[in-house]
């Protein structure tokens, strides 16, 4: 049954919007986004890049196919709150095995729906996103913007440690990823948790990848102890200059040579490891049809993204990085390369969940470098 509890939503400059909240209760804060897919809001409730946000998803109808164990991109919600719409009251699927109020209350999470979320849309891109209060106790306008607006934010904090395993582990190739498996030459791949999304895990284990999965406290020798073919490192939440210890680890595993792919967070850190920047962009890419473009090839792919950080391609030395993307709508970098060392990354996501499978490709790219860089002796 879906509660009907009055809810407002705060803003930092004081635009207040009211909704009911149709699972859980009490008040929370975080930075406001807008995410536009028009399906797949359980792999956006699962994906850890979203923790410490309050999502905004802009198709008015959310709920209707519920939830299901086999499309989870990690192992809980962890947005804040959900903002939508309409919660759909019955959902009908034949994978369905909950629903989405049903979910949040077990994450205890707050959803908010009856609300006009393209008007929060249009607001954010007008304005950029920002901070935010909800709650179910306090409807006070004047109280709870000032709660939001006292709010820590996003940016320079730690949100990746939050999310990544608390200890290493060995990812198990199950059912259609351990048959693709079967015919291909195993690569040893040391993956660097900063979010990580299953369907990165579940790709690189159908291409024969040996996945062992590492915190991102973990430190250079504890990594190359496996004798790694190759090093990944992950997507993540909030900003990259938060976590230096890892910009850290990602500069001195570079030093060392080896093949190297990120994604997303992944391709910040890279970026901050390699001498360059990063900045807050307005109010981020989150969606499943972002137009990038390949400048090599002049190909363009229709992307799934998730950042509100990005890397300032022109703080990077041309001499020795290669910017080798760039996001159609707004110019900025989409992928690098480095013009010496194996080491690539992109800010999009090519494992998609949700979104369009045209950059899958990048995965095979990755497995192309181990093949043909040398290999290193064991440590």
């Amino acid at each position: 049954m879906i509660k009907d509890t009055p809810a407002m939503i705060a803003l930092e400059d004081g635009t207040c919007f009211h909704g009911r909240a149709f699972s859980g209760q009490g008040e929370i804060t975080g930075e406001i986004v807008f995410n536009t897919s028009m399906t797949g809001y359980q792999e956006i409730l699962t994906d850890p890049s979203h923790h410490g946000q309050v999502v905004t998803l802009t198709y008015p109808l959310i709920g209707n196919y519920g939830i299901n164990e086999e499309d989870m991109e990690s192992w809980r919600a962890h947005p804040t709150a959900l903002v939508i719409g309409e919660c759909s009251r019955i959902p009908s699927n034949w994978r369905c095995q909950k629903s989405l109020p049903d979910y949040l209350a077990e994450n205890n999470m707050l959803g908010i729906d009856q609300v006009d979320t393209r008007a929060i849309t249009v607001h954010i891109r007008s304005k950029g996103a920002m901070k935010c209060a909800i709650s179910t106790e306090d409807l006070d306008p004047d109280s709870l913007v000032r709660k939001a607006q006292a709010s820590p934010g996003l940016v320079g904090w730690d949100l990746s440690t939050h999310v990544s395993a608390t200890e290493r582990y060995r990812w198990e190739k199950k059912g259609i990823e351990r048959q693709q498996a079967e015919t291909k030459k195993n690569k040893k791949v040391a993956v660097i948790d900063c979010g990580v999304k299953y369907n990165q895990l579940r790709i690189m284990a159908s291409l024969g990848f040996d996945l062992e999965v590492f915190p991102n406290h973990s430190t250079t020798s504890e990594i190359l102890s496996i004798s790694p073919d190759g090093i990944f490192i992950s997507n993540g939440p909030g900003d990259p200059e938060g976590v230096p210890h890892v910009v850290q680890l990602v500069k001195e595993l570079i030093e060392e040579g080896y093949p190297t792919f990120g994604i997303c967070f992944g391709h910040q850190l890279i970026g901050l490891a390699l001498g360059g920047k990063t900045y807050k962009l307005k109010f981020g890419h989150r969606g499943a049809n972002h137009p990038v473009k390949d400048l090599k090839t002049g190909r363009v792919s229709i992307t799934s993204q998730n950042h509100g950080f990005c890397v300032d391609k022109d703080s990077l030395d041309p001499k020795l990085i290669e910017t080798t993307h760039i996001h159609l709508n707004d110019q900025t970098s989409e992928g690098l390369r480095h013009k010496k060392h194996p080491v690539f990354s992109v800010q999009y996501h090519p494992e998609a969940a949700p979104g369009p499978n045209d950059a899958t490709y990048l995965f095979h790219e990755f497995e192309t470098l181990m093949s043909s860089s040398i290999q290193h002796p064991p440590p």
